[in-house]
Order: structure tokens, then C-alpha cells, then sequence
């Protein structure tokens, strides 16, 4: 199996396992990968997600051999792969070319990184929440050498995070972006030592899975649904967001504050 997933309380680490090849993804990795975030979605006794791969690289991109042998999935051929095609009639999303990259779940995925994420796997990591970097990984749009476009979200979450022009220089010269880089320019958002990443973005995940969720799943999600609209339309959608929240949660937390917990930034115990 191209991946496979643990879970340790409320968090499951998704691992890509395909060491020889550096975790570069092929039509049936991609399946996989897609079909465990939107598992890991559904599952109510999960709360975050850590995605990961092992053997010393997160994803190497798209697997190019695989690709040249079988051909890209379109209409035409879509009788021997999954159809990556947006529909016409506006129906479902189809799943990215990378796995997930078209997913928009209810719940946080932290990226662990270590060695490469290029190419399809830098844009892996651009859909995650965020990212946790090892010394010595890197980022990258490898794939400008060959020809090959950016399809998994690259080109929209890219300058989101970093700016247009910043993006634009990544995205045409092709070149290194070390995880000092990426930590410095907003890219990732955690620099670690080597071989940390994993663990890393795991603490992380557990102490996100420690508050209470529905708030800071609200919270999230009005990050996100924020990010095209004016000042003005965004607060009100804050506040329409986090209706019946207050009441489902937060009354609830106010009377623990009342009682002396997580007073003075202790967050050790939230309930």
C-alpha cells in the first residue's frame, strides 16, 4: 500500500510509503491519499491530521514514470483512470491529480516535512494547514523543468501565502526554497531539527485536539470563507459563522474560567 494511517488519541498520522520512489504519487497513491483525508473528515473520533512521509522525503511530486506510461486522466481516457476533469454541469469535484488537493474538509491536516516537497508534493504541502519543516527540507516547483503545470492548487495558495510576486519568482525560475526560506518568507511556519518534523507536527495536532473543537473549527473555517471578501463582509460572516457556538461551548468555558482553569495562558488543562 502507497500509504498507510496510525492514530495516537484524537490524532491520525496519514504516512506516504512509497520510500523507493521518494513518495512521488501515482494514480493509485493519489486514490489512496484522497480517500484517507476524506475518511479521516468523517471520523468523529479524530480531530486533526498529520501528513507525513517516511524514508526521508514528504512527496517528490507527481511519479513522471508512472505518468508517461499511463497517460494523464481525461475525458478521453477516463474509461482506465479516474476523471480529474472539472464537471460542466457543475456536480461533484473530482479529486486532485496529487490526492486531496481539491478537498475542503472540516478539520486541520499539519504537514510534517522532511527532505523534498517539490513540485506536486510542494503543492501537498501548500493545502495543508500547516507546515512543519526539518532542517535541511525543502521546497520547490521542480516540475518547471519538464513542462509540467502546477494542477493542485499551486498557483492559488502559493501567492495567498506569500505574496504574488514573491510567488511568481518561486513558481517561474523553478529554484530551492530551503526551510530556512520558507520559514522566513511564510511558507511554513515551524522549523525543527532533522528528523523532528513527524513528532513535531504531532505535538501540535494533540495540543489542538485538547480545546474544545467546534470553536476552533468555526474559528478555522471563518479564516478560510474570509479570505475574498471585504472587511466589512468578513466580520459579518465571522459573526454568522460562530452562531450558536457561544452557547454550545463557550458558556460552558467561561464557567471553567470562573473556576480558576486556563487562567494565565495555561493551557495544560481545558476542561
Amino acid at each position: 500500500m502507497p500509504i498507510r494511517v496510525e492514530r495516537q488519541d484524537r490524532v491520525l498520522t496519514i504516512i506516504q510509503s512509497r520510500i523507493e520512489l521518494r513518495n512521488a504519487i501515482d494514480p493509485d497513491h493519489a486514490d489512496a491519499l484522497n480517500d484517507a483525508f476524506l475518511a479521516f473528515d468523517a471520523d468523529e473520533s479524530a480531530d486533526v491530521a498529520v501528513l507525513w512521509g517516511e524514508g526521508g522525503a514528504f512527496c517528490a511530486g507527481a511519479d513522471l514514470k508512472s505518468l508517461a506510461a499511463r497517460g494523464i486522466a481525461t475525458r478521453e481516457n477516463s474509461a482506465t483512470h479516474r476523471s480529474l476533469e472539472f464537471p460542466e454541469d457543475g456536480g461533484p469535484v473530482p479529486r486532485g491529480p496529487m490526492g486531496p488537493t481539491r478537498l475542503r474538509l472540516s478539520k486541520p491536516v499539519i504537514a510534517a516535512i522532511e527532505g523534498p516537497a517539490v513540485a506536486g508534493g510542494m503543492e501537498l504541502a501548500l493545502w495543508a494547514d500547516c507546515r512543519v519543516m526539518a532542517e535541511g527540507a525543502y521546497m520547490g516547483v521542480y516540475c518547471r523543468r519538464f513542462g509540467i503545470p502546477l494542477t493542485d492548487g499551486g498557483t492559488v495558495r502559493l501567492p495567498r501565502l506569500v505574496g504574488r510576486g514573491r510567488a511568481l519568482e518561486i513558481i517561474m525560475t523553478g529554484r530551492k526554497v530551503d526551510a530556512e526560506e520558507c520559514l522566513r518568507i511564510g511558507l511554513c511556519e515551524i522549523v525543527v531539527p532533522a528528523g523532528q518534523a513527524r513528532q513535531s507536527a504531532e505535538d501540535m495536532a494533540q495540543q489542538i485536539s485538547r480545546f474544545p473543537q467546534a470553536c476552533m473549527r468555526a474559528d478555522r473555517r471563518s479564516v478560510y470563507l474570509q479570505h475574498d471578501q471585504d472587511e466589512h463582509a468578513a466580520l459579518i460572516q465571522e459573526w454568522q459563522n460562530s452562531n450558536g457556538i457561544f452557547k454550545a461551548e463557550g458558556a460552558s468555558g467561561a464557567a471553567r474560567f470562573t473556576s480558576g482553569h486556563g487562567r494565565h495562558g495555561d493551557f495544560g488543562k481545558t476542561s
